[in-house]
């Protein structure tokens, strides 16, 4: 029944999830993928195709899900600052996406710009096109500055919400007195670095 193979393909997702969030593409093992989800390993290649394409559903899964928990209209990319706050806030609450985006970067060559072997890379460019033509209006209402590309004002926003929480040894060790500041105080510094990187002046 389309319910029960609805279901089958969820409780694989969500088993792929804890997977390759703990053990990236290379190490994940569908045997323990299946045996988590309670299903015959057999049927991840009868729904997914393999591993691989596994791990771009995985992939694909979790960005809709912070799409919905951070949507970026075209009213809030006029506040990028606000918008990388949320991110942030998204990442603290649920670190297994950025540990599988982590996990994804480690396994391709940082020098390589091609999309051929990006997991689902259609549909997560779609999302993040959305994403820079609604800092591109933002740019064109005169509330960013034109000077940049929306492109590259959009990844300042995600980046910097981003790599507070990527590598915290190393973001403890460069703040030195005020390592110990709030995650408050903390998503306050982040909201006005963004915003002051972005608004027009």
């Amino acid at each position: 029944m389309a319910w029960d193979t609805a279901r089958t393909k969820q409780r694989l997702l969500d088993a792929a999830v804890f997977e390759y969030s703990e053990h990236g593409p290379l190490g994940a093992r569908v045997d323990r993928v299946a045996a988590s989800a309670g299903v015959n390993k057999e049927r991840i290649y009868q729904y997914f195709g393999g591993k691989q394409k596994l791990f771009g559903a995985v992939l694909e899964q979790e960005m809709i899900k912070l799409a919905a928990a951070v949507p970026l209209s075209d009213e809030q990319a006029r506040d990028l600052g606000e918008f990388a706050g949320r991110v942030w806030d998204y990442h603290r609450t649920y670190p297994h996406y950025l540990r599988l985006l982590l996990w994804e970067g480690l396994d391709r060559d940082p020098l390589e710009s091609g999309r051929a072997s990006v997991a689902a890379a259609a549909e997560r460019s779609e999302h993040y096109a959305d994403n820079v033509r609604a800092v591109a209006k933002a740019q064109a209402d005169g509330f960013l500055r034109a000077d940049v590309a929306p492109a590259h004002l959009l990844y300042v926003a995600r980046a910097l919400a981003a790599w507070w929480l990527a590598a915290p040894s190393a973001v403890t060790l460069m703040l030195g007195e005020v390592a110990n500041e709030s995650p408050q105080d903390r998503r306050r510094v982040l909201v006005k670095l963004v915003n002051d990187a972005t608004k027009k002046s």
